[in-house]
């Protein structure tokens, strides 16, 4: 099993350019199962997630025709077995996005319950009960979910909570289902937003995407996708944290500034100089980091992805910061580990109450989950001396060569078998 090995200490400095957004593109390659014929999808990042949703494509029956230079083509002409399965499933919570776009094209499905990063339960209670309003007949057994559906007929649905995926997963089975469907209290995200606008584009017929309350039309089939997935706001706030905690200056290419506007807010309250132009940002940090809380919220708050990252961060200010937790349940798990470099971190439920501390030090380190990865990473370049990160599997699921980019910024990291 891989790991990382930091020399910390070392400011950030030059330019790095990010990769496609994954949870942009696993919701477009699941869209694919809606349409019958060669889709072509650019921009693609090379992360673990994107790896398993591809083999997950293929045990349905569609056909990898290249995936090279960031660019998937992927045939779906023959994506008629209902099944995915636990092996595959089981790694990565998005590949429950199968669910609706299976049971809209083929009329049945099964599909294991999912997994992914242990950071909360994230049942899919809302995409099932969603999906048994438009008709579907839904079991669960042996640890799947089993549907059966004639043609999916449109509902006025509302989400008790805010779900991401699962606003994803009624868009596609309503697009292909029989009258009209509103979506209330709908998620707000960019990838949630792109996925509408990719599939109005082949013939889709969905409005409000960007409000809490969506509307689609149902129609009877759609042509095969081609797009360009957007820049990853997660990566780019990472990016933007690691300027701020090494005291570098980074000029991040390749972004989306709109998308990480509550990250922006957020460090220049810390003291850190952000310049915005229209795909760029550099992040000056400064010598003195002043402490910030912080409050997670869906998007267009600020983002539980970059919680983790952020707090790294805060362990350096001067003074004492406050972050809530208010999406996931169980996402305080990389604190451990940031106490072991010497942070004074303490818990209340979903409340971290973080006092700054002169310097972190070098240790050894678990990585938890894909985000916590990344605020250890940030964190022990940052620090004094040597860390060793081990379970950068979890890192690999979202970041394409996080180790390369940051060591072209001057960082002083290695991989190691």
């Amino acid at each position: 099993m891989d790991k990382i090995v930091i020399e910390g200490g070392t400011p950030l400095n030059g330019t790095v350019k990010m990769s496609g957004a994954k949870n942009a593109v696993l919701p477009i390659l699941a869209a694919t199962l809606l349409t019958q014929g060669r889709n072509i999808i650019k921009g693609v990042p090379k992360v673990r997630d994107v790896a398993t949703m591809i083999k997950l494509l293929e045990d349905l029956g569609a056909k990898l025709e290249s995936y090279s230079n960031e660019k998937i083509v992927i045939d779906t002409s023959k994506a008629d077995n209902p099944e995915a399965p636990y092996d595959l499933v089981s790694t990565m919570r998005a590949s429950c996005l199968v669910l609706g776009p299976l049971l809209a094209r083929l009329g049945k499905a099964r599909v294991s319950l999912p997994g992914g990063c242990a950071i909360g339960e994230r049942p899919i209670d809302l995409h099932i009960k969603g999906l048994e309003a438009m008709g579907a007949k839904i079991t669960l057994e042996q640890g799947y979910v089993q549907g059966k559906a004639d043609r999916l007929k449109g509902i006025q649905f509302y989400f008790d909570t805010v779900s991401v995926t699962g606003t994803a997963n009624l868009i596609m089975a309503a697009v292909l289902a029989e009258g009209e469907t509103i979506l209330e209290n709908a998620a707000k995200e960019p990838e949630v937003v792109f996925l509408a606008d990719i599939l109005n584009q082949v013939g889709a017929k969905i409005s409000g995407h960007g409000t809490d309350i969506i509307t689609i039309q149902g129609t009877s089939s759609l042509k095969p996708i081609e797009c360009t997935i957007f820049p990853d706001r997660i990566e780019t706030g990472t990016f933007m944290i690691a300027a701020a905690i090494t005291k570098g200056d980074v000029t991040i290419e390749n972004c989306n500034p709109q998308h990480v506007e509550p990250i922006t807010l957020k460090l220049q309250e810390a003291q850190a100089d952000v310049e915005i132009s229209k795909n760029k940002i550099r992040v000056k940090g400064k010598d003195i980091i002043d402490s910030v809380n912080a409050k997670t919220h869906p998007y267009p708050g600020f983002p539980t992805d970059i919680q983790a990252q952020f707090m790294a961060l805060m362990t350096l200010a001067q003074g004492q910061s406050i972050i809530v937790e208010t999406v996931f349940e169980n996402r305080f798990m990389h604190v451990a580990e940031l106490k072991r470099m010497g942070a004074d971190i303490s818990l209340d439920g979903h409340t971290a109450i973080i006092k700054g501390v002169k310097s972190l030090s070098g240790a050894p380190l678990m990585a938890t989950d894909l985000r916590a990865s990344a605020s250890l990473v940030l964190a022990a370049v940052a620090a004094k001396g040597q860390s060793i990160i081990s379970r950068v599997y979890h890192i690999d699921r979202g970041y394409v060569g996080i180790e390369k980019k940051l060591s072209k910024l001057g960082a002083q990291i290695r991989r190691i078998k």
